[in-house]
């Protein structure tokens, strides 16, 4: 979702079946850990992907667990290779 344009908690809370208070959860992690930015509107948050960062953590995950990745618009599904 977050892949095609910012957007603020209550609009990401709109597309999931997860509260409003686990997705902030989320949202706070991912933004400790650099997956997201976050830049203010007024009283709003707006949530964006930060590409770098995206980019360097498939990578390291990918060459951790030697997978092949398979993605979807929405989602990378991993797998250990056989």
């Amino acid at each position: 979702m977050l892949n095609k344009q910012p957007m603020t908690v209550g609009e990401l809370v709109d597309k999931v079946t997860i509260g409003q208070a686990t997705v902030s959860s989320h949202l706070g992690k991912m933004k400790k850990a650099g997956l997201l930015e976050v830049e203010a509107r007024g009283k709003n948050r707006l949530y964006k992907i930060n590409t770098e960062v995206w980019t360097r953590f498939i990578r390291e995950i990918n060459g951790f667990a030697k997978v092949v990745e398979s993605y979807s618009e929405d989602e990378i599904i991993l797998r250990r290779k056989s």
